[in-house]
């Protein structure tokens, strides 16, 4: 990891252990020659459509956030300019997993996959790359309400619980992206992998809190609309990095629905354009809509109902009592009365306590390295919960250190012991330990035995919030899952190592206004040595044009280009596109915004 992802970006730097993982150095110096010119075809297209269908000013947020129309972004002049906004911005590998997504949003910095698409996925990728990262969310940051609501829906995202099959679903999706940007991926790996994809999708079951949170970030950060249902205007990154799908979803049969709660119910396909569209009339929208899918989640609910979703997770996460003691650890089982109210919790593996995020000296997941269990509820008999007694209020009913005790749970759950510690933060007891004790439920069934040694009971009446992940992750040490599952690294044969020199003969010639002298044969070599390339001979033509530099080969130009463009339907509308770019120069409408 480069010095300045610790150092030159407050925002960067705050960045805890378990995220910094997923960073990766950007190695500049990768990008070929191609690559630039995919990114400067890209972005020319993007400005010349964009400046009509785009929330904001285009070029203003994209000179705000550090990027340039001409050269892939570096990372440090990112983080320089987005530093002045309260933000920062890190190279990945591909997709990370979404939990962690979420975290990075909630401390205000970008991930930013490194890789860019390859000329035959100009148009769209599914894979994160550096035009969809840095181009389509980057430019929109600078939006005071927009970036608030980026960070608050990556703080409610990361306290989302997730179920073991998103698990399976992120891999898949993950391993898709990657193929279809493989070079040497065949066809059939490709078509394995998507049938994977669907059968994964088709049996999710109950979605998770992750994956329909999933589907709110879809709907607006990857793919919003802003304004009216008549009129709107993008907004989401998915469409502002995409120059094919920016165009087509303003169609009439891309149908344009209002942003509410209902939303979370349409599912997406990341391989195929989107049938429908969600319009906000306002961000202050979007955030009410996210508070209003946040009081439905474990983490502001609590209950029974959120210790299932977090046994379904298989991973770990928190429990938070109502005393405000946080229990870390995979949970596997739960008790309940009659009522479905919550008797007892318990955890396997290694488990951790905090206390506000914080944890607890002594408590850590090596000292409960086989799991924790505990009661949860009022003590019988009593009229005021546990956690809310003084120690001379617990004194009076037999609960002081040094002493034996004997607990009744309304739930018939009995704890009988010698009282070893009791400990309390501000006007809270939120833990008591006993030694030589026996915990049962009330049919004798035996839940902790004196042979286990020392039992750490946590207080609480009741379990107020449950989320992903652990309380004190750095203390935790967790290790957030990392596929094993890698972006594939090209290497270049000798005629594409050639075709990148007569792309950067075309760039220096074009940025030093001069050796135009070489254009003529670098256009003869492409004729003759690289038949499918368009991209080059587009560059060689808008030089020729702007400079007025020989009429001749401006014809040969056009009539090589339109005879593409007429006989390989794909090529058609970049052509095309291109073409209309160099007749309505970038340079000249960015005077006019």
């Amino acid at each position: 990891m480069s010095d300045f992802n610790d150092f030159n970006n407050p925002q960067v730097a705050k960045l805890p252990k378990h995220l910094r993982q997923f960073i990766v150095e950007q190695h500049y110096e990768k990008y070929t020659p191609i690559d630039q010119a995919v990114w400067r075809y890209v972005m020319r297209q993007n400005y010349s459509y964009l400046k009509h269908v785009a929330y904001y000013p285009y070029i203003k947020g994209l000179q705000r956030a550090g990027l340039s129309i001409e050269y892939i972004p570096n990372l440090q002049t990112m983080n320089d300019n987005l530093g002045k906004i309260g933000w920062g911005a890190v190279t990945v590998d591909g997709f990370i997993p979404p939990a962690a997504f979420m975290e990075y949003q909630a401390y205000r910095v970008l991930v930013i996959a490194a890789d860019i698409r390859q000329i035959n996925h100009i148009e769209y990728t599914p894979a994160p790359d550096i035009i969809h990262e840095s181009a389509g969310h980057a430019p929109i940051i600078a939006d005071t309400d927009y970036n608030n609501y980026l960070s608050y829906f990556g703080s409610i995202g990361a306290k989302a619980m997730f179920s073991s099959k998103d698990f399976e679903l992120y891999e898949a999706i993950r391993k898709l992206s990657i193929l279809k940007e493989a070079v040497d991926a065949n066809e059939e790996e490709i078509a394995l992998a998507e049938k994977n994809l669907r059968h994964i999708a088709d049996n999710m079951g109950e979605p998770s809190e992750m994956a329909l949170l999933g589907r709110l970030h879809w709907w607006t950060v990857e793919y919003g609309l802003i304004g009216t249902l008549e009129e709107p205007k993008i907004y989401g990154a998915g469409l502002l990095s995409s120059i094919g799908e920016s165009a087509s979803c303003m169609k009439p049969d891309v149908a344009k629905l209002w942003y509410n709660l209902d939303t979370v119910n349409y599912q997406y396909d990341i391989t195929k354009p989107q049938p429908q569209l969600f319009v906000t009339p306002t961000f202050q929208n979007l955030i009410d809509v996210l508070e209003a899918f946040a009081d439905t989640m474990a983490f502001r609910r609590g209950g029974s109902e959120s210790i299932l979703k977090a046994i379904e997770c298989k991973n770990p996460s928190t429990a938070v009592y109502s005393s405000g003691l946080q229990v870390t650890g995979i949970f596997t089982d739960l008790g309940l009365d009659q009522a479905d109210e919550l008797t007892f919790v318990k955890t396997t593996g290694p488990s951790a306590l905090a206390f506000n995020g914080k944890q607890l000296d002594g408590h850590g997941k090596d000292y409960h390295k086989d799991g924790f269990s505990s009661p949860v509820g009022r003590l019988k008999g009593s009229s005021k919960a546990l956690e809310d007694h003084s120690l001379e209020a617990l004194a009076n009913l037999g609960i002081a250190e040094d002493q034996r005790a004997e607990l009744t749970f309304e739930s018939g759950i009995t704890v009988n012991g010698l009282v070893k510690n009791i400990i309390r933060k501000g006007d809270k007891t939120i833990l008591i330990a006993f030694e030589d004790c026996t915990v049962k439920e009330s049919n004798g069934n035996v839940l902790f035995s004196p042979a286990w040694g020392t039992y750490d009971m946590a207080v609480g009446e009741k379990v107020v919030s449950v989320f992903n992940g652990a309380a004190d992750k750095d203390a935790y040490e967790e290790i957030t899952f990392v596929s094993k599952e890698q972006t594939h690294k090209t290497q270049y044969d000798d005629a594409t190592q050639q075709l990148h020199n007569l792309y950067q003969k075309v760039r220096e010639v074009r940025e030093k206004q001069s050796g135009y002298a070489q254009l003529p044969e670098i256009f003869e070599e492409l004729k003759t040595k690289h038949r499918s390339d368009w991209l080059c001979a587009l560059e060689i033509l808008e030089i020729v044009y702007h400079k007025q530099l020989d009429a001749q080969l401006e014809k040969e130009l056009r009539v090589y280009l339109e005879m593409k463009a007429a006989t390989e339907t794909e090529l058609s509308k970049l052509i095309n596109d291109g073409m209309h770019v160099i007749a309505n120069p970038v340079t000249q409408l960015i005077t006019e915004e």
